[in-house]
């Protein structure tokens, strides 16, 4: 068992996040040509300020920022929320269709317009965090209408859940993927998992304003997702969190499993069912939680670290070790320990904690590499900030665990 000294834990969680993380989007990304941030900084540490600008990247960008201001209360971080909220307003809201353009050009024009939930979602969870640390009515009232947008057209009202994207005036298309590397299929887990997030945000941003009462519509829905991963994503065989959904809930894609979203959706569930404040809700939940994180052990490495995913159908291992995998592996164990007690837990989001310090994090350029291969040799090819990769998953993780320790 490694022993943990709560200063010093809080301590490097907050350097990293101010001085590693937060630092590098502040003094290397930020577009003051054409405003907003840049979309992309390959690899090699190459600046490309003609790359599309992303609504995956703007939308977290601004939910890194509202959410690091809201904890630590520095106006630096303030001015840098602000300044991607004003921006995301005038460029990725569709003001005829309602919604969020997928991507627009390095100028803020719009250059993908289809509309993806999962996009969507994340422009509700930012614009909801940055209501909560600000108690700003714009963005609130942005956060209610994305909202709308996806209850009003996402979710299927024959067998519930919700569809991964539509056409920018919001009519079918045939080619629903997130991203190349998905199948083609209307539901997913992924896309479930950032929808749940930011309802739970916006119910505990609007409980915190006290005015959830105004809008029931956001405790129904919140209560609806979660109901949908304990009935229908949840694997009930394996404890694993199925990944392709046919409109009826038939299992698609093969026997997949993603240890990351394992990790990440464990804590996320019990985040949505503590904020939800059910306490028949939490009682089914919870043991679910505990069954989803125990099933991400597969992707576990003696080191502390995790693996991305596995196909048992075809034997393909995806062993390469995602930053974003490592910081859920973290937060998501913590919140075992933080709930339950867990002492093992602890362990390991600590051996994660080191993985992430000696071979993660970038002390020369700053921010974090997308991963390391399973020989331990650096990935030179993914993007070190760009379309997908953002200061969310590990400012977040930094974040969660300094506002945990204050509450142990």
């Amino acid at each position: 068992m490694l022993m943990v000294d709560k200063n010093i834990l809080k301590n490097e969680m907050q350097d990293v996040v101010e001085n590693n993380i937060l630092r590098f989007w502040i003094d290397k990304m930020v577009d003051r040509e054409h405003g907003g941030f840049y979309g992309r900084i390959d690899a090699q540490e190459v600046l490309h300020p003609d790359a599309e600008k992303g609504a995956i990247l703007n939308a977290r960008i601004l939910w890194s920022f509202s959410a690091a201001y809201r904890v630590l209360r520095n106006p630096e971080y303030l001015k840098m929320a602000t300044y991607a909220k004003e921006y995301f307003l005038e460029h990725f809201i569709d003001k005829d269709y309602g919604g969020v353009y997928w991507s627009v050009d390095y100028k803020g024009r719009p250059l993908n317009t289809r509309k993806q939930f999962y996009a969507i979602g994340f422009a509700l969870y930012g614009m909801s965090e940055y209501a909560r640390a600000t108690g700003d009515k714009e963005a609130l009232e942005c956060a209610i209408q994305l909202f709308k947008c996806i209850e009003d057209h996402a979710l299927d009202r024959q067998y519930n859940g919700y569809i991964e994207a539509t056409a920018r005036d919001w009519s079918p298309i045939a080619d629903m993927r997130l991203s190349e590397l998905d199948a083609n299929f209307p539901k997913s887990q992924n896309t479930h998992l950032h929808i749940m997030e930011p309802y739970t945000n916006l119910y505990r941003c609007l409980k915190e304003m006290k005015i959830a009462e105004q809008h029931p519509e956001v405790e129904t829905a919140l209560r609806n997702i979660i109901h949908i991963f304990t009935d229908y994503i949840l694997n009930p065989t394996t404890h694993h969190l199925d990944l392709f959904f046919d409109m009826d809930w038939t299992r698609e894609a093969g026997r997949l499993e993603s240890y990351g979203h394992d990790i990440e959706c464990s804590w996320l569930m019990h985040e949505a069912a503590l904020v939800l404040d059910d306490k028949e809700v939490l009682a089914k939940v919870e043991p679910i939680v505990r069954m989803v994180a125990k099933a991400s052990e597969k992707g576990l490495r003696p080191d502390g670290s995790m693996i991305h995913e596995a196909n048992l159908d075809t034997g393909h291992v995806d062993d390469d070790l995602h930053w974003w995998v490592q910081a859920e592996n973290v937060v998501g164990w913590f919140n075992l320990y933080q709930y339950f007690g867990d002492e093992q837990a602890l362990d390991r989001a600590m051996r994660c904690w080191q993985y992430i310090k000696e071979q993660i994090i970038d002390r020369d350029n700053g921010e974090w590499h997308w991963s390391r291969h399973a020989d331990g040799t650096l990935n030179t090819v993914d993007d070190k900030a760009g379309f997908w990769k953002c200061p969310y998953h590990n400012s977040r993780m930094c974040l969660e665990v300094i506002e945990r320790m204050e509450a142990i």
